[in-house]
């Protein structure tokens, strides 16, 4: 795993309270909350603070389901305040269809503060398979920060990447990155399982 000092905590008062642990290269979040959307987010949040240009990759290993629109990803934010400006690249549990979503992949962020989340969904949303799928343990993230221009992409086998989106988003210089977790379940927490964390 990279070598930052993370820390973790929930993110806009869950129900119930979500957990990280980090065992050599393994990364274990369990977590509660209602969603990461609309204008307020309820998740957990392990992260580090960095400032400038970065990349994030890494291997979702696996990841629980309690509600269809359970997210897990990696996850950039201004705040650790509820209505943060964020952006955040979402895996979902599976690859059931979600409005404009067929595959398991999604890409959202919110532009002000305490403003609406906005998600930018996969151009071809009907294709079979998925151009995007999500197949436990072969799901690899990526993100890349610069400047005001944020690069998603994604990975079956973390060697070959698979562009899913551009996106120009202004945030502070100085940010929280890592990953974020979050149950869409108030009564009911999930557990994702992350490896090979590289932040640099």
């Amino acid at each position: 795993m990279t070598n930052l000092t993370f820390h973790h905590t929930d993110i806009g008062n869950p129900e119930k309270a979500g957990t990280t642990s980090i065992s050599n290269d393994v990364i274990e979040i369990t977590a509660g909350g209602a969603d990461i959307w609309g204008t307020i987010d309820q998740f957990h949040f392990a992260y580090c603070e960095l400032v400038g240009d970065f990349h994030v990759t890494v291997h979702l290993e696996a990841f629980s389901k309690a509600d269809l629109y359970s997210k897990a990803g990696i996850m950039v934010r201004e705040t650790l305040d509820a209505g943060s400006k964020h952006a955040f690249m979402v895996a979902f549990p599976d690859n059931n269809l979600r409005n404009h979503n067929n595959g398991g992949i999604e890409f959202q962020y919110r532009t002000e503060t305490d403003g609406e989340c906005v998600a930018i969904y996969p151009e071809n949303d009907t294709a079979v398979p998925p151009v995007y799928p999500v197949d436990y343990p072969l799901v690899w993230m990526k993100m890349t920060h610069a400047g005001d221009r944020f690069d998603a992409s994604f990975s079956q086998d973390g060697s070959t990447w698979k562009p899913y989106c551009s996106h120009q988003l202004k945030l502070a210089s100085a940010l929280l990155v890592g990953l974020g977790v979050t149950s869409h379940n108030p009564g009911e927490t999930v557990t994702a399982r992350f490896s090979n964390l590289v932040i640099g």
